[in-house]
């Protein structure tokens, strides 16, 4: 064989022997440098516009119109404001305004957050902020803060003005068979 036959054999046993250890160095390479084999991996076929629209709606990280008007600190002009007062001396203010009966605007922990309304069948207040996880729930008696990503109570107990009144005790009534006390 000559030497020129020889080198060639050589270079071609090399590459098969390259080709059959490269899984096993990929793998080494992976763990021990991520970037480097983002750069050695071959690139997808570019996606199609249906593929790259489905793709966008997916990402995490982008945003829809409502998150976008959730994320955005509300104006507050012409709007009524209502101070509650919570327990453990939590401080709340909803901003509600006459011709918007869908949203409220609220301050907590020195930030406002727009808050959308939600349909219940009890009949209580509902309001949301999916984006920060923010739940608004009133009823008459009173109001809670809710944190729906961690699943807790950020304030509880909260009453304005009006539900803070204490109520009148009603004198029992003869039609409930409790006589008055006569002095005879």
């Amino acid at each position: 064989m000559s030497l020129s036959k020889l080198a060639i054999a050589c270079s071609v046993a090399l590459g098969a022997m390259t080709l059959t250890l490269a899984p096993a160095s990929f793998a080494a390479t992976a763990e021990a440098n991520p970037k480097a084999v983002k750069a050695v991996k071959a690139k997808p076929k570019a996606k199609t516009t249906k593929a790259k629209a489905a793709a966008k709606e997916a990402h995490p990280l982008a945003m829809s119109v409502a998150d976008k008007e959730e994320s955005d600190e509300p104006d507050t002009a012409g709007s009524a404001s209502t101070d509650f007062n919570c327990e453990l001396g939590n401080k709340i203010t909803i901003y509600t305004n006459a011709t918007d009966d869908k949203h409220i605007a609220l301050r907590w922990k020195k930030r406002l957050h727009r808050l959308s309304r939600v349909g219940t069948t009890t009949g209580a207040n509902r309001f949301e902020n999916r984006l920060y996880g923010l739940v608004w729930i009133g009823i008459p008696a009173k109001g809670m803060l809710l944190d729906s990503k961690q699943g807790r109570q950020l304030a509880n107990e909260c009453k304005d003005a009006e539900q803070a009144k204490p109520t009148a005790v009603v004198e029992a009534a003869p039609s409930l068979g409790v006589l008055p006390a006569t002095g005879g």
